[in-house]
């Protein structure tokens, strides 16, 4: 992963930054990335790490999918009566 070691920041900024940190629970580095980013503008974007979600990492289904899963199981679902007699 590469860094860059920033020098000269104002007092008031570097409070700034600390306070935006500790008031939305996010990491120096984190703040740090989100306004440097929000500055580059929309073209530049972070990739996220493969993984970085459950749905990255494992997939999903559509809802179309997960319908069809719930249609073709809904039979184990029934209780037969005459069984637990």
């Amino acid at each position: 992963m590469n860094q860059i070691t920033v020098r000269g920041i104002a007092p008031e900024l570097e409070r700034e930054i600390r306070r935006k940190a500790k008031a939305t629970g996010k990491s120096l580095n984190k703040v740090m990335l989100e306004l440097i980013g929000g500055s580059a503008g929309p073209s530049i974007r972070r990739n996220k790490p493969a993984g970085a979600t459950l749905a990255g990492l494992a997939g999903g289904w559509s809802e179309k999918e997960a319908r069809e899963f719930e249609d073709s199981v809904r039979v184990f679902e029934e209780i037969d009566e005459e069984m637990w007699k």
